[in-house]
């Protein structure tokens, strides 16, 4: 099951502090070269895995659940003020 750093866990908890946001939502079309599409969501779908881990809530659907079953999710702002998450191999 995907994990998350501690700067991911803080970062997922105050992007869910925003209105009508419960935790952020990842999809993916399923293949491999893929990328993965990020946005807020208030709850999840009928078919999305629920990660909760240190108080931050991200739902994956099918796709997704399955590609980063053994992925850690860290995430981090950059000088400019931009939001970036980055993925890892569990250790």
């Amino acid at each position: 099951m995907l994990t998350l750093t501690d700067n991911a866990a803080t970062i997922v908890k105050s992007i869910a502090e925003q209105p009508e946001t419960a935790g952020l939502r990842i999809t993916s079309d399923g293949s491999p070269e893929s990328a993965f599409g990020v946005s807020t969501a208030s709850g999840p779908e009928a078919d999305d895995q629920v990660v909760e881990q240190d108080g931050a809530t991200i739902y994956l659907d099918q796709n997704a659940a399955t590609q980063l079953d053994d992925k850690i999710l860290d995430a981090g702002v950059d000088g400019s003020g931009n939001l970036q998450f980055a993925l890892g191999q569990q250790a």
